[in-house]
C-alpha cells in the first residue's frame, strides 16, 4: 500500500560511507573507560530503530543501553531544563539540537535519516472504504470522523501533523487540495488525545480516534491500512521548491514556534554524557551499513553518508567523522543556524 517516493533518495551521498570495513568501525572494545551503561533519550519514532539496534549493540560493547522515548522537545528538555544526563539525544527534528541543545549543552550534531508524514486507520474506520491519496482531506473533514496527533508543544510529530494539514490549502505551483472550509474542518475533528506519538496507536485500535497523522515509518510497520501523502503536505522532499513552500506552514506552541521544513532527524552526543565515547559509537552505529540497514527496514530513509555541520567539524568525535560527511547546509536545510 506504500509507495516508495523519491524521498528514499533524500540527498543520498556519493557512497563514500559504503567503502568502510563495518567491522572495523563497530569492532575494538569499549572504548569508554571502563563505563558498562548508557542513557539514551529519544523521539518515540526512534523507538522502534533504536531498539532493534540495542541488542546488537550491547552485545558488542558489552554496555548496558537505557533508553527512554518521549516527544523530540520533552527528550531536549530532559537536557536544557531538568538537567539530566544522557550519552544521546536522538530528535526527529535536528533543528531541535541546532537551536536548544548547542551551544550550552552540547558542541555538534549529526542529521543521519529522514521521514514524512502519512495517515493511518482502521479497516472500520468510518470513511476507510473510501479513503485514498487523492481525497484523504474530504472523508477527515467529515461530521462525526475524529483526527489524532500528538502535541505540537512536545513533538515535532504533532506540529508536523497541523502543518501538514495548514499546507493543503496553501497553493503549490498554482494548485492547492482544499479550501480554508476544509481546513477549518479538519481543525475542528482533531484532538490531541496524548502527548507522544508512542500511544497513538492503542486510542486508534480503540476506537476512541478514526485516523491519525503519524510518521510513514510508523505507520508502514504497524501492520494498519494507512496513506501517503502528496509530497506538497508530507514534509519529504528536500529541495529548494518544497522547503519554501513547506515554510508556509506555521505552529504556534507554549513551547515555542515552529516553522514548516524537510523532515531531517538529529542525533548528538550531549556535554553532559557519562559516557561521551560510548556515545559516539551509537552516533557511528547509524552511519554504517548495519544501522542504516535497521533504518530502512523500520520505514526510515538514513542519510548516507550522515552530515554534520562544518562549523562545528573540529567537535565532532573522530569515530564519527569517519562516517559523517561535514557541509553547511544539506540542501535547503541550514546546518549552522546562522
Amino acid at each position: 500500500m506504500s509507495e516508495q517516493r523519491s524521498r528514499r533518495a533524500f540527498l543520498a551521498g556519493s557512497g563514500s560511507a559504503a567503502a568502510l570495513a563495518v567491522a572495523g568501525c563497530l569492532g575494538g572494545g569499549n572504548g569508554s573507560g571502563g563505563s558498562d551503561s548508557m542513557m539514551i533519550f529519544h523521539a518515540g519514532s526512534l523507538s522502534s530503530p533504536f531498539g532493534k539496534a540495542e541488542p546488537q549493540f550491547e552485545e558488542e560493547y558489552d554496555v548496558d543501553v537505557t533508553r527512554e522515548a518521549k516527544g523530540s522537545v520533552d527528550s531536549k528538555n530532559k537536557i536544557t531544563q531538568q538537567n539530566r544526563k544522557a550519552d544521546v539525544l536522538g530528535v526527529s527534528d535536528f533543528r531541535l539540537i541546532r537551536d536548544d541543545v548547542l551551544p550550552d549543552y552540547g558542541d555538534w550534531y549529526a542529521v543521519f535519516t529522514t521521514n514524512s508524514m502519512s495517515i493511518q486507520y482502521r479497516e472500520d474506520s468510518p470513511g476507510a472504504d473510501d479513503i485514498s491519496t487523492d481525497n484523504w482531506w474530504e472523508v477527515l473533514s467529515r461530521d462525526g470522523v475524529t483526527i489524532g496527533h500528538s502535541d505540537p508543544a512536545v513533538d515535532p510529530g504533532g506540529y508536523r501533523a497541523v502543518m501538514t494539514q495548514q499546507l493543503g490549502k496553501e497553493e503549490f505551483e498554482g494548485e492547492r487540495l482544499y479550501d480554508e472550509a476544509t481546513y477549518q474542518q479538519l481543525r475542528e475533528n482533531s484532538t490531541v488525545p496524548t502527548g507522544t506519538e508512542t500511544k497513538l496507536e492503542g486510542q486508534l485500535e480503540s476506537g476512541e480516534l478514526d485516523y491519525v497523522f503519524y510518521y510513514q515509518s510508523i505507520s508502514s510497520t504497524s501492520g494498519k491500512p494507512f496513506i501517503d501523502l502528496q509530497p506538497e503536505v508530507d514534509l519529504s522532499k528536500a529541495t529548494s521548491t518544497y522547503a519554501d513552500h513547506y515554510a508556509k506552514a506555521e505552529v504556534e506552541t507554549d513551547s515555542g514556534t515552529y516553522t514548516g521544513a524537510p523532515i531531517a532527524y538529529g542525533i548528538t552526543v550531549p556535554s553532559v554524557a557519562r559516557s561521551p565515547d560510548l556515545g559516539a559509537q551509537w552516533v557511528e552505529y547509524f552511519g554504517t551499513e548495519p544501522g542504516r540497514k535497521i533504518l530502512k527496514n523500520q520505514g526510515l530513509a538514513p542519510v548516507d553518508p550522515i552530515v554534520v555541520p562544518n562549523s562545528s567539524e573540529d567537535a565532532v568525535p573522530d569515530r564519527v567523522m569517519e562516517v559523517a560527511s561535514a557541509k553547511s547546509t544539506l540542501g535547503p536545510l541550514d546546518l549552522s543556524g546562522s
